[in-house]
């Protein structure tokens, strides 16, 4: 497979999203959703409205979201979209919590999943922004645009069903049907590439590597981030910019690097990668092609 062009700029502000978007090259047609993560109450690591307004606007799109499987202020529309209010994203476009009306189903080709369970209102949107913060995560590892398009798309039903490797679409059942962590690893990939199919690939993605802290923006009490600021990469390709934002971590020279890799090694997290490339997502392989 060809080598995958990632762009990225070290600056993180509005100006240089929309810039890094623009080097893309590639225009998101039609109703545009951007799926970000619009971060549990508590947590304050989670992209800012501020941030992104300049690029959601530009699209004139509405942002996504689901609702999560855990209990907290976003398992339930109406106090999910009250978070999404409180933490300012209303104020710079409409916010659809699109399983609000219910779900969906889509197929996987799957080794673990047979479908993946998603947001109704999915379907009326041509394309997708995937804008993830990325960082590390408690179950995953780190969390980017993959686990973005996967979690973050699927419903509450379909987070348990990909947090369980296809064991239950129970949220309650969740924590007592855990897979082998390479299953749920594995899942998340699948789902992943469920929505870029059944988007007929009109998604692009974009990594943001600002507040790396080991826990998600779905944690109500995260860790302070352990690293510096690095920038902001996109791509067309999810599984390239991922590796990339793991590459970087990698080779920096940061003090805090080595406690974000070992949230990373704890979980294995690094697996999805290969599997991900292996199944069609994306490539590993990559150029990285500095816009500053």
């Amino acid at each position: 497979m060809e080598k995958a062009k990632v762009y990225f700029t070290k600056e993180i502000t509005p100006e240089s999203l929309v810039k890094v978007y623009e080097a893309l090259g590639v225009e998101l047609k039609g109703k545009v959703g951007v799926k970000i993560s619009t971060g549990e109450p508590g947590g304050h690591n989670y992209l800012k409205p501020e941030l992104i307004k300049n690029l959601v606007q530009k699209l004139n799109a509405n942002i996504i979201e689901c609702c999560t499987a855990y209990a907290g202020k976003r398992m339930n529309p109406e106090d999910h979209f009250q978070t999404v209010k409180d933490h300012g994203f209303t104020s710079i476009a409409e916010v659809d919590i699109m399983d609000a009306e219910g779900d969906f189903e889509i197929p996987v080709n799957g080794k673990h999943l047979d479908v993946n369970i998603v947001g109704n209102n999915l379907k009326n949107y041509d394309s997708i922004l995937n804008l993830a913060h990325f960082k590390g995560h408690a179950m995953g590892g780190f969390g980017g645009v993959i686990k973005n398009q996967s979690i973050g798309i699927a419903s509450t039903s379909g987070k348990a069903y990909i947090h369980t490797a296809g064991a239950t679409r129970n949220a309650s059942e969740l924590w007592d049907k855990l897979p082998k962590q390479n299953d749920f690893l594995e899942s998340m990939a699948e789902s992943a590439k469920s929505v870029a199919d059944y988007m007929k690939g009109n998604i692009l993605y974009i990594d943001v590597m600002n507040n790396l802290s080991i826990d998600c923006d779905c944690d109500s009490s995260p860790e302070d981030p352990c690293m510096k600021d690095i920038g902001i990469l996109a791509s067309v390709d999810p599984v390239a910019v991922d590796q990339a934002c793991i590459d970087l971590i990698w080779s920096s020279k940061d003090e805090g690097r080595d406690h974000f890799i070992q949230r990373v090694e704890r979980q294995n997290g690094r697996h999805i990668l290969p599997y991900a490339e292996e199944i069609g997502l994306g490539t590993r392989e990559y150029e990285l092609i500095n816009i500053d």
